[in-house]
Formats: structure tokens, C-alpha cells, sequence
């Protein structure tokens, strides 16, 4: 980490440079940056034949279950978004989806101070905005400050402030050389530069941060340097894009070179899973994100490969609300996460492509720790003598009461993932033999999004995952200055703990001492607090035709179709 050094580089003492490393050798790091490396792209048979030699030209006509909002990249917050983002601007900094190591992508090289505090990125001088305009230090600042302070003149907001807290700016000591400050050590800054998941760090042209939100509605105006640019966007129906002409900078880590293979790219936003399911049978879309658990055994028999990737980040989790009876008492939210069968959501809602939570972070995250022998081992009868404990009498109806107030817990939940309301309904069940009565509000995206803003005052629990491969995503998700997920009151001994706690994470690269802090930070938000109650590690998992080759999941499990191509040419 930030003790390595490159063979072919000579850092100063007070210095520290790429290659970053997470947990393998440097020699590897050196091999990987010079001879390319072959990504997450679906099953191992299509990765080890390659379909044969690529085929240029063609429609991937590709189906999601959730629709773009908006044609800006910075201000997207779903999967669909994401997905269409990742395909018209680039980062920085490319992370591996195995390894979880920081690689060249738009910058060369960097290197940052031992504070923690400066990171200087040393940009590529070959690439362009597809209007023609460069990019280069000046387009690193605009987008930086804009992004994570906003601009309320032009009604955009500061969507990148939890992902780079502390910006103090970015200084341009020459064209192709961008040094990023902050306040406070802020140890995630490369894995955030990289980071492929909702309101994302990508680059726009300078043309296009001086336009309104409103303006930004026009996918025409979205000037990005991706190896694809809007043709169009229908919301609610589709976004297609094009392929840009002149790009040859993909991240070198994924093998890629020139412009992408594929003519054109189709996101159509199908919300019922049979329709997608029937469509792709059909031939009518020739890939489809979102399968559903049901569909994914008919569809491999039928001969399309279905293909999968954890998404790396927390699990889906039900995140309790502190402030707010029932859940500020903490032998509630202990019972909650002991009071539910893992097996049997395992065995009758999930399939191979997901799995059950084990704690807060999906096991590809370094720093995970297992939990599922202790605080969530299925223990339905320590949860019934906790609640008791607490005062919580079985009422008449079986639901618990204490104090004349009955224990009932209310939910707010996304349906934008197959496997969400079928697993919440599951521990619904079970909570009920134990005397608990969830009640579920499961919801579309702007529907949560606008009940999550009453989520203090309104819900007990609000239920969601955030996606991001670096242990960080604790104090993003909980940190009292950050998410502050569980509405931690200022002035409490919890809320300074976790402060403390939480805050640690970002004060060092160091393996063996981020992953002693990753594990104080699961210690903290399972067990001593109880903040949350994690269900099931979530997948995106695809489903295509035989002649769809080279569809890429990156570190955050989005997908990115550079390097896709159809053998049927069409």
C-alpha cells in the first residue's frame, strides 16, 4: 500500500506512488499494468474461448428493469444510470475486479503525500471530450469542484460530497497534472476516483458544466470522453447510444484497444421480469440485466449463458433508525437480527448467483469479517429472551407490547432488485412467530427516495445496499458526518464512537492496520451499536445469446460494453 514502490519508479521519502497494491505482490502490479489482464466478463467458458476473433459492427439491444432519469452522468443514483454512465465518460483510475488494485485509466500515474491529504494524478495527453475539446487538468478541476460542491445557480447538487469529504480543491501546476487536497487523511480518494457505481466522478466537458440541470435533460448536450455518446434518450423507455468515434483509451487493465467493437447500444428499461425473460427467448433483446431467480435455470437450459457478479460494497441490509421507537431500544434490533432463518431464504428465495449476508460487507471487500457463527446466527430463542429482558410482553394477537405500544416495525424498502421483496417477506414471517410485526413498504427508486427524505421521523428501518469495493463504505454508510444511516444523535456516546470508530478507516493504506480498523468498524455497526441487520449479498446477474461476447463487470459489478461484440455481426 502507500510503503510500496514501483521497480521503475524512484519515489522521494516523502512521497508514495502507483502502483497502489491491495493485498498482492508489486511484481504482479508491474506485470498487469504491461500485458493487460482479462476482467469479470461472465462464465469462464466464454472467457477461456473468446467466441473467436471480435466481429465489429451491431445493436446490442440490452433490457434493464430501471430507467435513467436523467442523461447526467454525475447525478444518476440506480443501476440503469450507472450502467449508461459507464459506457460515455471514464475515470481516472481503473480498479480491478479480482484483486480490487488501483490502475491506470485517464491518469498515468499519481502519487500522494504520507498524510493522506494531496494526491497528484498525472494525466494521459491523448485524450479528447467527443466534442474535440481536450481533457486535461483544467477539465479535472471543473468537474472535481463542481461535482462535489455543486452549483446551486445551476441547480446542481453537491452529489459527490460524501464520496470526497474534506475537498479543499484541485490545484493544475501545468496541463496534464491535477493535485487533489482535503482538509483530513481520506485514505478511499483512489478507490473513490475509480468508482463505477451511483453519482460517479466522470468526466464532462467544460461545455457541458456550464449548462443547468435542467439543460442537462438533453442527452445531445452530455459531452463525455466514453467510448460511446448519446444518440437519444426516452424516459421510462430507452437511452441508446452510439459508438465514439477516434477512442483509444480504455483502461489498459481490461486488454482493450481502439474504438469499441459494437456500432450502437440499446438500454430498453422492461420492468416485468417475464416480459424481459420473453423478450430475450424471442431474440427481440439479445441481453438482459435483472433476470429472474426463477428464470435463470430455463434460461441456461434453453442455451444462454447466464452470467453473475457479486456486488461488491455492503449487503443489502436493513438499516435501523435509532431515534425512533421501537428501534431506539437496542435488544429490539439485536432480536431483529437473530430472529430470522438465513437457511430458508437461501434455500427458497435466493439462487448460486447470490448468497447470505455474513455481515456488513460482501465478502470481495478487504476487511471482511464473518459474523454468521455469532450476532446473525438464526437464534430465534435468544431473540425471544431478549426481547423479554426488555420488557417486551407477547400480546394477544402474538405481537409484542411494552408500555401499551405494540411492536411493530416499518420498513422502507427498494423493488429495484429481484430478490428484495421476496427476501423481506420472508423474515416478515419469521419476526411474527417471535412477536415483532414488520410491516413492508417496498418501493420504485423515486418513490424511496422521496419517502427516504421522512426517514427520521417516519421509518424504523430503511433497507437498501450501497456498492463500492473498498471497506470505506462503512463510514460512508454510517459515519454520523457522512450517511449517518441510523440517525446517530449528536452528543451521544454512540454517535462519538462512531465518529472515532468509523473515522479511522480513512487515516491509512496500510493493510494490516486498514484491515484492524474494517474489523473495529463491523465490531461497531453488528454488534455493540446494532445499527443494522444484513439480508443477502446482492448479484447483477445477466442473462445473453451464444453470439454475445465480452460484456464486462468492473469492481462494482456494473457493466461496461467496450469490448462487447456480437458474432452474428448484426
Amino acid at each position: 500500500m502507500s510503503d510500496l514502490r514501483s521497480s521503475i519508479e524512484n519515489a522521494s521519502p516523502s512521497r508514495n506512488k502507483w502502483p497502489l497494491v491491495a493485498g498482492i505482490a508489486a511484481v504482479a502490479v508491474a506485470l498487469i499494468a504491461v500485458v493487460g489482464f482479462t476482467v469479470a466478463r461472465g462464465d469462464s467458458a466464454d472467457r477461456a474461448a473468446g467466441g473467436g476473433e471480435p466481429v465489429r459492427g451491431g445493436t446490442l439491444e440490452f433490457a434493464l428493469l430501471d430507467y435513467q432519469r436523467s442523461p447526467d452522468p454525475q447525478l444518476g443514483s440506480n443501476y440503469a444510470e450507472s450502467i449508461v454512465t459507464n459506457n460515455i465518460g471514464d475515470k481516472l483510475v481503473w480498479q480491478d475486479p479480482k484483486t480490487g488494485e488501483i490502475t491506470p485509466w485517464l491518469a498515468e500515474s499519481w502519487e500522494y503525500n504520507n498524510e493522506l491529504t494531496e494526491f497528484t494524478f498525472h494525466l494521459r495527453k491523448d485524450v479528447t471530450f467527443s466534442d474535440g475539446t481536450p481533457f486535461n487538468a483544467e477539465a479535472v478541476k471543473a468537474n472535481y469542484d463542481q461535482f462535489i460542491r455543486g452549483d446551486e445557480k445551476l441547480e446542481i447538487l453537491p452529489n459527490g460530497a460524501r464520496l470526497f469529504p474534506g475537498y479543499i480543491g484541485t490545484d493544475t501546476p501545468d496541463d496534464h497534472t491535477a493535485v487533489i487536497t482535503f482538509e483530513k487523511p481520506l485514505a478511499s480518494t483512489l478507490q473513490a476516483a475509480s468508482i463505477t457505481s451511483n453519482q460517479q466522478p466522470v468526466f464532462l466537458s467544460l461545455s457541458t458544466l456550464k449548462l443547468s440541470a435542467k439543460e442537462r435533460t438533453d442527452p445531445k448536450k452530455v459531452i463525455g470522453t466514453g467510448p460511446f455518446v448519446y444518440e437519444s434518450w426516452e424516459e421510462q423507455v430507452k437511452t441508446v447510444l452510439v459508438r465514439r468515434k477516434g477512442y483509444n483509451w480504455s483502461p489498459p487493465a481490461i486488454g482493450h484497444r481502439g474504438e469499441a467493437y459494437l456500432d450502437k447500444v440499446v438500454f430498453n428499461t422492461i420492468p416485468e421480469a417475464s416480459v424481459r425473460t420473453g423478450s430475450l427467448e424471442s431474440g427481440t433483446i439479445d441481453a438482459t440485466l435483472d433476470v429472474g431467480t426463477t428464470d435463470e435455470k430455463p434460461l441456461a437450459t434453453q442455451g444462454f449463458k447466464v452470467n453473475y457478479r457479486g456486488v461488491s460494497g455492503t449487503a443489502i441490509r436493513f438499516d435501523f433508525n435509532v431515534s425512533l421507537f421501537p428501534t431506539n431500544d437496542i435488544a429490539v434490533r439485536r432480536a431483529i437480527q437473530r430472529g430470522w432463518d438465513r437457511e430458508a431464504i437461501k434455500k427458497t428465495v435466493l439462487t448460486d448467483s447470490y448468497s447470505v449476508a455474513t455481515s456488513i460487507l460482501d465478502p470481495s471487500v478487504p476487511g471482511y469479517a464473518d459474523y454468521g457463527d455469532s450476532v446473525l446466527k438464526y437464534d430465534p430463542e435468544e431473540a425471544r429472551r431478549l426481547l423479554e429482558a426488555a420488557g417486551w410482553i407477547e400480546g394477544p394477537d402474538g405481537i409484542r407490547v411494552k408500555d401499551g405500544r405494540k411492536l411493530v416495525v416499518k420498513l422502507l424498502g427498494i423493488s429495484n432488485l429481484v430478490v428484495n421483496k421476496p427476501a423481506y417477506e420472508s423474515i416478515q414471517q419469521d419476526l411474527k412467530k417471535i412477536g415483532i410485526d414488520l410491516q413492508l413498504t417496498v418501493v420504485p427508486i423515486p418513490d424511496w427516495t422521496a419517502q427516504r427524505a421522512k426517514a427520521q421521523t417516519d421509518w424504523n428501518v430503511t433497507a437498501a445496499n450501497s456498492s463500492r469495493n473498498d471497506p470505506s463504505v462503512i463510514n460512508l454508510t454510517y459515519g454520523p458526518l457522512l450517511g449517518n444511516s441510523s440517525w446517530l444523535k449528536k452528543g451521544t456516546p454512540e454517535y462519538d464512537k462512531a465518529l472515532d470508530v468509523l473515522g479511522k478507516i480513512e487515516t491509512t493504506l496500510d493493510p494490516a492496520k486498514r484491515g484492524e480498523y474494517a474489523k473495529a468498524a463491523q465490531d461497531l455497526v453488528l454488534d455493540e451499536l446494532a445499527l443494522t441487520n444484513p439480508v443477502y449479498n446482492p448479484s447483477q446477474v445477466i442473462a445473453q445469446a451464444g453470439y454475445v461476447h465480452g460484456i464486462i463487470f468492473d469492481a462494482q459489478s456494473r457493466n461496461n460494453f467496450v469490448d462487447t461484440w456480437k458474432s452474428n455481426g448484426r
